[in-house]
C-alpha cells in the first residue's frame, strides 16, 4: 500500500470533518479504547481564553532542562503542521505523523471524527509509541468536550477566561469558566490563574471534589525590577529571572507553569537551577515576537480583546517609537470591534487586509469597522497582509514599529514574507 504523506493526511482528515456532528467525547473514547492507548505517565493539561500556548512552553522548557522525556500537543500551528506535536523539544517528523493517523484511521471504522479529534488521537498515538515521560495537552476550544479531555490529566491549569469563541462556549464569562473547568478532575490539584475565578468555574471544582488552587490566594508571585519570587502551596522559589516571553502578564503563565508542576514534584522533580534554565530559554512565536531591525517588527496573534489589552499594555512598555503601524486582519467571527478599541490607543495609521482563511473578514469589512471608530482617515486596505506588511514597511521611518496582529494565520502570513 502506497503511504499518504503528511499533506495527503492532513487534506483527508479535513475531508472527513463532518458538517454536522453531535458534540461530546463518546466517539473519540472509543476510539482510543480501540487503540489500546495508554495514559501517559504524567499528564498536565493547559486551557484558558489566553495564556495557553505561553504557560505550554514554559513547562515544556522546563521539564526538558530536568532531563525528562517531554511530549507537547498544542493548536495550531503557525507555519508546519508538525508544530503541534513535540518530543524532547522537536516537531515529530511527517512519517511519525503519518504513522499516528494511519493508526487513527485503522482503529474508527466508520466513527465519524472532526479534524481536531483525528489530530489529538493521532498525537496521542505518537506519544504513546515514544516513551514519553510526561505529557502537556494545550486545550484545542473550551474544555469539557475537548479531544484532550479524554485524559485524565494529573494536575489540569486554566490560565484566564474572557470572552471568545461564544457561539461554542456561552456569551459571558460564567458559561465560558464552566466549560474550561471541565478539564478538572475529583481528588487532582486545578490550577486557576487569575485573581477573579468565574463563580461557576469555582462551584464545579467544588462539585467534583477538585483540589482547586487560585492565583493570588492559594499561590502568587512577587516582582521586583529584574527578578521575582513564587510563593507556592509547597515552597518558595526566590530570584527568578524574568521570562524570556515578553510581556508583564507572563508572570503570571510562569506561576501557573510552576504550580502545576509542584503538584507533579513527587514524580518530575526540577530543581531552581533548571526552573530558571526553562523560564529563560523558553520559546513561542508570535507572541509579542519581536523582529529585529530598522523598522521593528512585532508579531503577536492576538485575536480577541483581552488579548488585545495585553498586547497594547505590552508595546507601552517597550519603549519610545515615533508611530505604530498596524498590519492587520481578524477572522469575521471574533468580535473586531472590541479588538480595535482595546487597540486604538497605540496605533497610528492600520494596514488592513483579508487573512488566507475560509473564515477571514474582507479588507472591507475590517476597514469598516475601523471607519465606524472614526479610523477612516488612518485606514489603508490591501489584499493580502504580505502586501500590507510591504506597504507598512515602506511607509515606516526608522524610529517607527510595525505591529502585525489579528489572529494565527495573520501572524503565519507575515512570517512567510519575511522568509
Amino acid at each position: 500500500m502506497t503511504r499518504r504523506s503528511l499533506d495527503d493526511w492532513l487534506g483527508y482528515i479535513s475531508a472527513q470533518h463532518p458538517a454536522a456532528i453531535e458534540l461530546g467525547l463518546d466517539r473519540v473514547r472509543e476510539v482510543a479504547s480501540r487503540m489500546y492507548l495508554h495514559e501517559p505517565p504524567v499528564t498536565i493539561t493547559v486551557g484558558g481564553t489566553n495564556g495557553k500556548g505561553s504557560t505550554c512552553a514554559m513547562l515544556e522548557r522546563i521539564l526538558l532542562e530536568s532531563g525528562y522525556r517531554v511530549g507537547l500537543y498544542t493548536s495550531p500551528h503557525l507555519l508546519r503542521y508538525n508544530e503541534r506535536v513535540r518530543v524532547g523539544g522537536e516537531e515529530a517528523t511527517d512519517e511519525a505523523l503519518g504513522r499516528g493517523f494511519e493508526r487513527v484511521e485503522k482503529a474508527r471504522g466508520d466513527t465519524p471524527l472532526t479534524y481536531f479529534e483525528f489530530a489529538t488521537l493521532a498525537a496521542l498515538s505518537h506519544f504513546d509509541h515514544v516513551d514519553t515521560e510526561a505529557v502537556i495537552l494545550e486545550v484545542g476550544l473550551g474544555g469539557r468536550l475537548d479531544a484532550v479531555n479524554i485524559i485524565d490529566a494529573d494536575v489540569a491549569a486554566v490560565v484566564s477566561v474572557d470572552l471568545d469563541h461564544q457561539a461554542y462556549l456561552g456569551d459571558d464569562r460564567e458559561s465560558i469558566g464552566f466549560e474550561k473547568a471541565g478539564i478538572y478532575r475529583a481528588g487532582r490539584p486545578a490550577i486557576f490563574g487569575d485573581v477573579d475565578p468565574p463563580r461557576r468555574l469555582v462551584e464545579h471544582a467544588e462539585a467534583i471534589g477538585a483540589e482547586l488552587q487560585v492565583l493570588g490566594r492559594d499561590f502568587r508571585f512577587e516582582a521586583q525590577e529584574r527578578q521575582w519570587d513564587f510563593i507556592g502551596r509547597k515552597g518558595t522559589r526566590r530570584a527568578l529571572p524574568m521570562p524570556a516571553l515578553r510581556g508583564a502578564w507572563q508572570l503570571k503563565n510562569a506561576s501557573v507553569a510552576l504550580a502545576a508542576l509542584d503538584e507533579v514534584a513527587d514524580r518530575l522533580p526540577v530543581s531552581q537551577g533548571e526552573v530558571k534554565r526553562g523560564l529563560m530559554l523558553a520559546r513561542i512565536d508570535g507572541r509579542l515576537q519581536v523582529v529585529p531591525g530598522r523598522p521593528v517588527v512585532v508579531l503577536d496573534v492576538a485575536h480577541n480583546p483581552h488579548a488585545a489589552r495585553s498586547l497594547a499594555s505590552g508595546l507601552g512598555d517597550m519603549g519610545f517609537h515615533e508611530n505604530t503601524l498596524a498590519v492587520f486582519a481578524m477572522l469575521a467571527d471574533k468580535d473586531i470591534g472590541g479588538v480595535v478599541d482595546a487597540m486604538r490607543g497605540r496605533i497610528d495609521r492600520w494596514y488592513v487586509a483579508a487573512a488566507q482563511a475560509d473564515r477571514a473578514a474582507s479588507a472591507g469589512q475590517v476597514a469598516e469597522v475601523l471607519a465606524q471608530k472614526g479610523l477612516a482617515d488612518a485606514t489603508r486596505m490591501f489584499a493580502t497582509v504580505a502586501s500590507a506588511l510591504e506597504a507598512a514597511r515602506r511607509d515606516a521611518g526608522p524610529n517607527d514599529r510595525i505591529v502585525v496582529f489579528g489572529s494565527f494565520y495573520t501572524v503565519a502570513e507575515a512570517l512567510r514574507a519575511a522568509r
